[in-house]
């Protein structure tokens, strides 16, 4: 896939990264749009999860990266990863809300997507995301998800009860998607 016009990257994670995403994984706003309920995060449990990233054979984690200074703005995750059937649940953040609705977020999640399909094989990627995160919902259909259905009122957080939309991606679809648009 090509990736030169990209504005991003994503690497592995450093010791010293949860000293940033520690911030993201205490920020109300950024909190009111994952799909779980809130918990507080300290320094050494951000330490912990970082740590563990690092270590882990069972899920991908990732940082997300400016090409320009290496500023690290966001994470992305496969987890619940299943080799018999070539699947894996994508999970992401972009944390540094600087640089929400910019278009980094799609291309990380290009070069996520082209990581998942062509490095390590998997032929449905699939997510779950609040319904009224409009910003996810976009960023993913602009990757090629498709919604198959909706998990009516599965979260409770902030009081109330909130549906998730449940989407996937088939790697035919997703390789069918990049030649269309030039990126191949």
């Amino acid at each position: 896939m090509k990736t030169d016009s990209f504005r991003v990257y994503l690497r592995a994670f450093e010791p010293d990264d949860y000293l940033t995403t520690v911030k993201w994984h205490n920020d109300n706003e950024i909190w009111g749009m994952v799909g779980s309920p809130k918990y507080f995060v300290s320094h050494e449990y951000e330490k912990k999860w970082i740590e563990d990233a690092i270590w882990s054979k069972a899920q991908i984690k990732l940082g997300i990266c400016l090409k320009e200074n290496d500023k690290l703005i966001g994470v992305e995750i496969l987890h619940e990863i299943d080799m018999l059937n070539r699947k894996a649940q994508w999970g992401y953040m972009l944390g540094d809300k600087e640089y929400w609705k910019d278009g980094y977020g799609t291309e990380a999640g290009f070069l996520m997507l082209d990581f998942a399909f062509s490095e390590r094989g998997f032929n449905r990627i699939w997510a779950v995301v609040l319904e009224d995160n409009i910003g996810s919902l976009k960023m993913l259909e602009k990757c090629g998800f498709q919604v198959e259905g909706v998990l009516r009122q599965s979260i409770f957080k902030q009081g109330r009860f909130h549906s998730q939309v449940v989407l996937s991606l088939l790697q035919e679809e997703f390789y069918t998607m990049i030649k269309e648009r030039g990126l191949e």
